[in-house]
């Protein structure tokens, strides 16, 4: 007996209208994105009044003065932090891997978790690489 290749697919075909409603969400959390970035720079200048000790602020925030700097800072931590988790399921991955002992359950589970941990950190570099392109076109001091 012959499948047809739809009864063989295992992932099903989405809606029209699912499709559309992903790609319009995706369209408009991009933009949002990039309205909250133009807009850092006013948070900023709004956050520091001339009152406030710019020295004692750039003690507090460890050395930087730009609110932008200061998020690309936070968020390049936060993408290092997922980096070391990510290779650290790689390795767990690869010690379950070998002490399958043959079993296919575990060695499919074991594969699973090395290829979910290499896509996360393939995922985790464009983050940072795109980030750091946009965040930092923005303060002019290259990284």
């Amino acid at each position: 007996m012959i499948q047809s290749e739809t009864e063989n697919n295992t992932f099903p075909m989405k809606s029209k209208t699912q499709l559309l409603k992903q790609i319009f969400l995706v369209l408009g959390l991009m933009t949002g994105a990039l309205l909250l970035i133009n807009m850092l720079p006013v948070a900023g200048a709004a956050v520091i009044s001339p009152e406030d000790n710019p020295a004692a602020i750039a003690n507090l925030t460890g050395g930087e003065t730009s609110l932008r700097r200061l998020v690309l800072r936070i968020i390049n931590y936060f993408l290092g932090f997922l980096g070391i988790l990510a290779v650290i399921m790689v390795i767990y991955g690869g010690v379950t891997y070998v002490t399958a002992a043959g079993a296919e359950d575990k060695v499919g589970e074991a594969k699973k978790i090395i290829m979910y941990a290499l896509v996360g950190i393939i995922i985790i570099l464009l983050s940072f690489a795109l980030v750091n392109t946009i965040l930092g076109a923005g303060t002019g001091v290259e990284q």
